[in-house]
């Protein structure tokens, strides 16, 4: 089987001047998993650090860089899921975690659970000896002056308002040589959000999904949204209904933005190797492995 992958960092209105950096950090993240694959690495272990990469990159809002919720916390999700046995391990509302994505894939490993959030993951993640960090670690000087702005502005919407501002989400999708599948999300979340919210990005079939009988997807956008139509897993009970991997992936946007006015993207990797993007933002940070094996990324949109 012929290993690839597929990267986003988010889908909304991105500030022309962050181009470079969504542009540079995307195809690091790419290069980082494809290495892994074309090693003959896990589709697991790609997107596990694929993920972390841009984990590491403030430009996203992921790790290093996630948005302040209306207390001036940061509380992050993250999932990933194994497409070959279904398992998957997810956290929620996590503080002081560098890697999200990471502990994770230790939910997956070391215990018979699927989701930790809040106090017990971290308290999980300190049993397991990874390092906790301070949120002054994770706090970038972007995400304080937009705290302190829309302290000024209690009835910011994300839906109606496609500002500049970051929302980068990240993840990935892989396929690897033995033909399994499988898929990371990991996010800061929503800026000024309540404490205590849960996106999409930890709930299996909204925010990601992966199964070696039809493909692997990860979301981003308005995770209340995603969340209504489980995107990921309309994406790839598309695949199994005939669609290629375009198809479904435009299909699971469409169902998300005429059912429920949704708004965001989806990356998807289908059994057989097909890549497919699509969004309905104005634009979305992309990078994948192309046919010759290649890196590209770029800016999707206007």
């Amino acid at each position: 089987m012929k290993p690839t992958l597929i990267v986003h960092g988010g889908a909304w209105r991105i500030a022309e001047e962050t181009h470079p950096d969504h542009i540079y950090g995307t195809r690091a993240a790419a290069e980082a998993g494809w290495q892994i694959l074309r090693q003959g690495g896990s589709a697991l272990d790609a997107v596990e650090k694929a993920v972390s990469v841009m984990e590491d990159d403030p430009t996203f809002d992921a790790g290093i860089g996630s948005v302040l919720n209306s207390e001036g916390d940061i509380e992050m999700d993250a999932i990933i899921m194994d497409g070959r046995t279904l398992e998957l391990g997810a956290v929620a509302a996590v503080r002081g975690i560098m890697h999200p994505i990471q502990l994770a894939r230790l939910i997956v490993e070391d215990t018979e659970h699927s989701l930790l959030v809040g106090e017990g993951a971290r308290r999980f993640a300190e049993r397991k000896g990874m390092r906790l960090c301070a949120a002054a670690e994770l706090t970038v000087g972007r995400e304080v002056e937009r705290f302190r702005r829309l302290q000024q502005t209690p009835d910011y919407h994300m839906v109606v308002d496609f500002t500049p501002d970051p929302k980068g989400t990240v993840g990935a999708a892989a396929v690897d040589m033995q033909g399994n599948v499988a898929a990371a999300t990991s996010t800061g979340g929503t800026a000024f959000k309540l404490p205590g919210r849960v996106g999409d990005s930890p709930l299996v079939g909204s925010g990601a999904y992966a199964d070696n009988l039809t493909g692997a997807a990860s979301a981003t956008g308005h995770g209340e949204k995603i969340m209504r139509v489980v995107l990921c897993k309309t994406a790839t009970d598309a695949l199994a209904h005939g669609m290629n991997a375009q198809q479904a992936a435009d299909y699971a946007i469409k169902v998300m933005q005429d059912r429920v006015g949704g708004y965001g993207g989806l990356i998807l990797v289908d059994h057989q190797g097909q890549i497919a993007f699509s969004y309905n933002t104005p634009h979305m940070a992309v990078a994948w492995v192309d046919d010759q094996g290649e890196i590209q990324a770029r800016i999707q949109g206007e």
